[in-house]
């Protein structure tokens, strides 16, 4: 497939800076480097959800349990800070 996009200027010169930088034959090759970044980190965090949920047992998340993390978060930075 061919995907034709108008870019700003601004874009295309960086696109071209990293092509440059980068050690890649044309834009096309950087582009779809990237779409493969992403796709792999999309991956990854698809498969980190998945074991969060098969992680053990499930809590229920209330106001008072958010409350409750936010005073040990301030109660860590305290005592790190001391």
């Amino acid at each position: 497939m061919t995907l034709n996009l108008p870019l700003p200027d601004s874009i295309q010169n960086f696109i071209n800076q990293q092509v440059a930088i980068g050690g890649y034959s044309n834009a096309a090759e950087y582009i779809l480097h990237l779409i493969r970044q992403e796709q792999a980190r999309a991956a990854r965090v698809e498969s980190l959800l998945l074991a969060g949920l098969d992680s053990g047992n499930s809590i229920e998340i209330t106001d008072d349990w958010w409350e409750q993390k936010r005073a040990q978060l301030v109660q860590k930075l305290d005592r790190q800070q001391q």
